[in-house]
């Protein structure tokens, strides 16, 4: 197995936080938007270095997407950030509607997504916002896994002409994907070569699934993990060239199964390749408070869930 060894841990928000920065000092067309979370974003040395790039629009998140479109008009780069709850569910009518439907410049680069928020509970942990923002024409969806790979997912969402959908988290995390490590919008990155079964992960799953495939290498299995980090444009061809190799897949996301990456990737295998697959992801219910570790667990979204859904899925195989 490819060992990704870690020596610090952060959290991804802090990764958007130091890509905001450098953006601020490298281009000078970005501008940054916040709903009363400034300090919740990490973009507070954006806006130190950077006064009158800087929009406070309070808790008004739909006038926020509003401004944020109408600046794109004067060739800005406008980040729109608040929570993924605020960022998806309570504005999607303008987002469909000022940003998707008139193809705007605008990037909405959301925090504490998904279960890993924690003690907010239900009504703060969206698990639906990937699904939503995905059926979005003209929308690019990503999910990055660590603090490097957050840093230049938006530094090159910046780069990326039309609306992006960037989605990180609160809870610190290993710090495991090399600064080095090529990052390409639509590209997914093989973490590790196998033969048994493809595990496509996204999110704070890449790391479990990085668990996963050295338990399961302990008992003999050979499992390739693949980091979705781009869940809309999908990469069809590496989702395919693994499939073909291995016979069967998992996907592993910290989201609904229902409107997730793995009805994505189902898709894909109902339409050009069939094969077996075994989801790992949040089914069909609301979170709940609790630490993060605790609902990763209750929910299924362990390393030792992708262990069991590989074997399924393997078991599944054409004999």
């Amino acid at each position: 197995m490819t060992q990704y060894p870690y020596t610090d841990k952060k959290d991804t928000r802090s990764g958007f936080g130091a890509g905001m920065t450098e953006l601020g000092r490298t281009n000078p067309q970005v501008v940054t938007l916040c709903a009363d979370l400034v300090g919740s974003l990490k973009i507070d040395t954006f806006i130190k270095e950077n006064p009158e790039r800087f929009f406070q629009c309070g808790i008004s998140e739909a006038n926020m997407i509003g401004i944020s479109a109408g600046l794109t008009i004067g060739g800005k780069i406008p980040f729109a950030t608040t929570f993924a709850n605020f960022g998806s569910s309570r504005v999607f009518d303008q987002v469909r509607q000022a940003v998707a439907y008139s193809n705007k410049n605008v990037k909405i680069a959301v925090s504490h997504a998904g279960l890993t928020l924690g003690e907010d509970g239900a009504t703060h942990q969206v698990l639906e916002d990937l699904a939503m923002m995905k059926a979005l024409p003209n929308m690019t969806v990503i999910n990055p896994c660590d603090y490097n790979q957050t840093k230049q997912a938006t530094i090159a969402s910046a780069a990326h002409e039309g609306p992006v959908y960037l989605r990180f988290g609160r809870p610190v995390i290993p710090v495991f994907i090399p600064e080095d490590m090529p990052f390409e919008i639509g590209k997914a990155i093989t973490l590790n070569e196998g033969t048994d079964v493809s595990i496509f992960a996204t999110g704070h799953l890449v790391w479990e699934a990085l668990q996963a495939c050295q338990i399961l290498e302990d008992q003999g299995i050979s499992a390739e993990i693949i980091n979705i980090h781009t869940i809309k444009p999908l990469d069809v061809d590496a989702i395919l060239a693994s499939v073909k190799k291995t016979g069967c897949c998992v996907s592993a996301e910290e989201h609904q199964v229902n409107g997730g990456l793995g009805e994505s990737i189902a898709h894909v295998l109902i339409t050009q390749y069939l094969a077996p697959q075994e989801f790992v992801g949040v089914k069909d219910t609301f979170g709940e408070s609790g630490t993060p570790d605790e609902l990763m667990a209750k929910y299924g979204l362990k390393a030792e869930n992708i262990v069991e859904a590989a074997k399924k899925a393997i078991a599944r195989k054409a004999k």
